[in-house]
């Protein structure tokens, strides 16, 4: 039975001021509140209330039959519990449905897993975590910030306990294989990958709208109809696209919403279902392996990180972030961290980028002058940030001193996880004797 795989990316970065060079070491908050309760009160009016009170309606409406997943980034969660609460209470209601699945992502929308493999494992638990805490359910499968993958990146998903993730059909990759079945990872077949089918989602996502689209209008009925028209041995569609595909990118009088509502009829019609992330690899086994040894995104035609690394601007700012990374984790400063995490947003590179301002058509709202001004503002930001985490871990203190000091914290770690086993296996012990 083919089924459809719909899932969600929901991120809302914290915005920046405008952060000017004497405002370094006597300033230090970075960020416009006015900017991003505006931001997020928009995408919340028009995009994520309308949207998860269709998928609710839809859900109900068929029995269960209809299921959809979101991959929600801490930063995000925490904006919703600051400007929009009743964002997560309707979060909240779909995933008592039953039929709702989160993935695990950083946290902070970030490039950790290719600058920092310590610093992705601590963003993916603390986004899990967040999720457990609000929404009552653990990921299970794992979805990077912009689908960054690599072989590298999936050993280190699989030591994380994630069995399976969504990754993006890249054709250098692809080659001629179809996003329509599971994948494994090349050197670890316990890694299962699903491969989001690109045209279908960008279609969507990016089309819907486009009255000189050739295939303008999208209806449900015709989108239903290519994916039946595939292989008939092809089952598996992951459809997968930023959340503001509903409502922002795609206006809601463009039809974007009824869209939606429609597709379960067609689908069911046609002998389709819905999954969740989590049934599709657990119930299909893959049909062969994926490597991938250079790290491969969602993002335009070359699926790489040229978009957030591919000019000296970038490489730059990226280079003086994580080299901080060892000192703050060692700081107990909760402001100075909620910064860290912050300011590695993805989003801020891409603000970098001399692409994006060439292009004529742009995913995200601009809001610098150009690439130099966007990295002028971040490196104040960042060089303010720098000092205060000199004062907690002076530049004088040497690399071998802090790594000595980074062991004995990873030993004492050890030592307190053994000791709370053995004393979880006693207490087992002594309720089995009573």
């Amino acid at each position: 039975m083919r089924t459809i795989n719909l899932c969600f990316r929901v991120h809302q970065w914290v915005n920046l001021r405008r952060y000017r060079f004497f405002q370094i070491g006597t300033d230090h908050y970075y960020y416009d509140d006015y900017q991003n309760e505006t931001s997020v009160r928009r995408a919340a009016d028009n995009c994520y209330l309308a949207g998860n009170r269709l998928f609710l309606d839809m859900i109900k409406s068929s029995n269960g039959r209809f299921k959809v997943s979101f991959v929600i980034t801490g930063l995000a969660l925490e904006l919703f519990e600051q400007y929009a609460p009743e964002v997560l209470e309707s979060f909240r209601q779909l995933a008592a449905t039953g039929c709702v699945e989160f993935l695990a992502t950083p946290y902070a929308n970030s490039l950790a897993s290719v600058y920092d493999e310590d610093e992705f494992e601590r963003q993916v638990k603390f986004q899990s975590d967040k999720i457990y805490e609000l929404f009552g359910k653990r990921p299970v499968v794992f979805a990077n910030t912009e689908l960054t993958y690599s072989d590298d990146i999936g050993e280190r998903i699989s030591k994380m306990g994630y069995e399976a993730a969504v990754v993006e059909e890249a054709k250098h990759v692809m080659g001629w294989k179809s996003p329509h079945y599971i994948y494994s990872h090349a050197g670890n077949p316990k890694l299962r990958l699903m491969v989001r089918d690109n045209k279908l989602s960008d279609d969507i996502c990016y089309r819907f709208s486009k009255w000189d689209w050739n295939e303008y209008p999208l209806t449900a009925d015709k989108f239903i109809g290519w994916i039946d028209r595939s292989p008939a041995e092809e089952e598996v569609f992951n459809i997968s696209m930023g959340y503001e595909a509903l409502g922002l990118l795609n206006r809601s009088e463009s039809g974007i919403f009824e869209f939606f509502k429609a597709l379960p009829a067609f689908a069911f019609e046609k002998g389709m279902g819905f999954s969740l992330p989590s049934e599709v690899y657990v119930n299909r086994k893959p049909v062969g392996a994926l490597s991938v040894l250079y790290p491969m995104t969602w993002s335009e035609e070359e699926k790489d990180l040229s978009v957030w690394t591919g000019n000296e601007l970038q490489q730059e700012a990226l280079r003086k972030l994580y080299n901080l990374a060892e000192r703050v984790n060692l700081c107990s400063d909760l402001m100075l961290k909620l910064d860290w995490l912050r300011l590695q947003d993805s989003v801020h590179f891409l603000f970098m980028s001399m692409r994006r301002y060439v292009n004529s058509v742009t995913v995200f709202p601009m809001p610098y002058e150009s690439p130099y001004d966007a990295f002028m503002n971040y490196m104040n930001v960042l060089s303010d940030f720098i000092e205060r985490v000199k004062a907690q871990y002076p530049s004088s203190i040497g690399d071998e001193e802090l790594n000595a000091l980074l062991k004995t914290i990873h030993n004492q770690e050890e030592e307190i996880a053994r000791l709370k086993a053995l004393l979880k296996k006693g207490r087992r012990r002594a309720t089995d004797k009573a």
